[in-house]
């Protein structure tokens, strides 16, 4: 028996009890198995609980997801935008058991597509427990609830349903495959590492916001921008959201459960780096991780308030919330290998890098509710780029252990090899992403099925598709949302 550094045998024993004491030296043995299989116990537990917290902090940005799109679109719209998060973790809860686990993580596989674990076939295992799936499954819907936003207030309620199943059950777990199995091509835990190194993609700002991001892109281009949202002169028209208060609701629940997305990702905290007994272990570098995460969000929304101030002349709420998010999405990659100094650069540049692509939108009369392709897919490809240039020799090794020389940040002295495997890495998820999502939007384009009419689109979804409106307003605003259904219902048969 061996457990916790200590072993115990009878014959040991025997020599310090004297003759005749091999039941003494037994029994005192067994006592000592017995204990050292309660810290085994405990130490699994410790890890599962928490694991399981962290699933549950990122399945709380659900309803972070939920409340900022919600105050994002018009009022005639929201039914709709926050029926379609409830959707996104249900249909993602039944296609990622049922296939994504399996492609994400079913070993032993290839480097391209897992194929083991369909519907949790045979599982758990020694090497993955049920809280495993469930922290998996919350990452895979807030891929998903990534692009709802983008192609919000005009798009078909079936659209949602496909889309977000096709997404959640093969689409994001191919690439979740790709960089976060052992098994993947570009796994730093691979046997055949990129460029020797592996991507370091930690938490997920290119699994889960550049695949997000860039489904929401192709979905919002095929779709063209919303009725109104530029002028006959080409000029952007403000469609703000009807609730601040909702958004900043949203804001702070996506927070919230950052904390649960980036430090949760050590997916374990009883490790000990180096001797046992040290203060220093995985629990310090999930606090730094947690450091790191709060300093790029904190700076980014800083950098966008001051920045939005001197380029529009406003102190705005929106976008503030927007670059705060922006930062959380960028550092999400390399949170766990970076100092905190450097996360403070890593969310003054994403703040700029959404204020460009937003820019940049505009000029290009690309429509977005939400920013969520700017933040999401601009930031995330930041982030990861951002992680290639910081990330620290040090804290590779602890969190990547078994290969000595992996390569590290280029700013940092580490050559320019995880900085190559970061570029690739950008340009296999927007390939991918852009021939899987890209297709099933134009194929729901050209059956007719992704964007609304111009009578539904006039009246609002609420109202069209969900039978009803969000609030309770006066009898005046009641009885001309009343007029707009009738007028809806007199044009063309009921919304799917």
């Amino acid at each position: 028996m061996a457990a916790a550094g200590f072993s115990c045998s009878a014959a040991d024993l025997n020599p310090l009890l004297g003759a005749n004491s091999t039941a003494a030296a037994e029994y005192i043995c067994s006592g000592f198995d017995a204990v050292a299989s309660k810290f085994v116990d405990t130490g699994y537990a410790i890890d599962n609980t928490y694991l399981l917290f962290s699933a549950y902090l990122v399945f709380a940005m659900q309803l972070g997801f939920a409340m900022l799109c919600a105050g994002s679109v018009r009022v005639k719209n929201t039914m709709n935008i926050m029926l379609t998060n409830v959707l996104d973790a249900a249909a993602g809860g039944v296609f990622y058991y049922l296939f994504g686990f399996a492609f994400a993580f079913g070993a032993p596989s290839n480097g391209f597509i897992g194929k083991h674990f369909f519907a949790l076939h045979e599982y758990p295992t020694a090497s993955f427990d049920y809280g495993y799936f469930l922290y998996q499954w919350a990452f895979a819907i807030a891929a998903a609830g990534i692009t709802s936003g983008s192609i919000a207030e005009r798009t078909q309620f079936v659209s949602y349903l496909i889309y977000s199943s096709f997404l959640t059950g093969f689409v994001y777990p191919i690439v979740s495959h790709w960089f976060w199995s052992a098994d993947g091509w570009a796994s730093p835990a691979g046997s055949d590492l990129l460029f020797g190194s592996g991507v370091i993609d930690f938490a997920g700002s290119g699994v889960v916001h550049m695949v997000g991001g860039i489904a929401g892109f192709w979905g919002a281009f095929i779709e063209g921008p919303r009725m109104g949202r530029f002028d006959h002169a080409g000029r952007a028209v403000s469609m703000r959201g009807h609730s601040g208060a909702l958004v900043v609701l949203g804001t702070f629940m996506l927070w919230f459960g950052w904390y649960g997305f980036n430090p949760g990702s050590f997916l374990n905290i009883l490790k000990a780096y180096g001797e046992s007994g040290s203060y220093y272990g995985q629990w310090s570098a999930i606090g730094r991780t947690a450091v790191t995460t709060t300093l790029a969000g904190s700076t980014a929304a800083l950098t966008t308030l001051f920045g939005k101030r001197l380029l529009s002349g406003h102190w705005n709420l929106t976008d503030v919330c927007n670059g705060l998010l922006g930062g959380f999405a960028a550092i999400t990659s390399g949170c766990s290998v970076v100092e905190p100094w450097a996360a403070i650069i890593c969310g003054f540049v994403a703040a700029w890098v959404l204020i460009g692509f937003n820019k940049l939108a505009e000029k290009l009369k690309f429509d977005d509710p939400l920013e969520a392709a700017q933040l999401h897919g601009g930031c995330g490809a930041w982030g990861i780029l951002f992680t290639g240039l910081f990330a620290t020799k040090a804290y590779v090794n602890e969190v990547y252990p078994g290969q000595p020389d992996r390569p590290y940040g280029l700013f940092m002295g580490g050559g320019g090899k995880l900085f190559a495997a970061q570029i690739i890495q950008i340009l296999a998820i927007v390939g991918w992403v852009s021939v899987t999502m890209g297709t099933l939007f134009y194929l729901l384009h050209k059956l007719k099925l992704l964007r609304l009419s111009q009578e539904e689109e006039m009246a609002g979804l609420d109202v069209t598709s969900h039978g009803g409106v969000a609030y309770e307003y006066t009898n005046g605003y009641a009885a001309e949302v009343e007029n707009q259904k009738n007028r809806f219902e007199m044009k063309s048969p009921a919304a799917f």
